[in-house]
């Protein structure tokens, strides 16, 4: 089992440097899913889903494409 052993003192600091982006990287993606892709939260999403459209949304952009006609 000495493969699995870590000399925290021999580490240099792009070692460091790597470990902490890592870690920060891994701990990022556990949020990502459980506020994004998690099913759960799915309905709360798609509540907000036209929210940069403006109160109108979908059928703003579906009017004014159907205009362009």
């Amino acid at each position: 089992m000495d493969y699995f052993d870590t000399d925290w003192a021999a580490m240099t600091l792009h070692d460091w440097i790597g470990m902490i982006l890592t870690v920060g990287v891994f701990v990022l993606m556990v949020v990502a899913y459980v506020l994004i892709l998690h099913p759960k939260n799915k309905k709360s999403l798609e509540s907000q889903r036209y929210l940069v459209d403006g109160p109108d949304g979908e059928e703003a952009s579906k009017l004014e494409k159907r205009d362009n006609e």
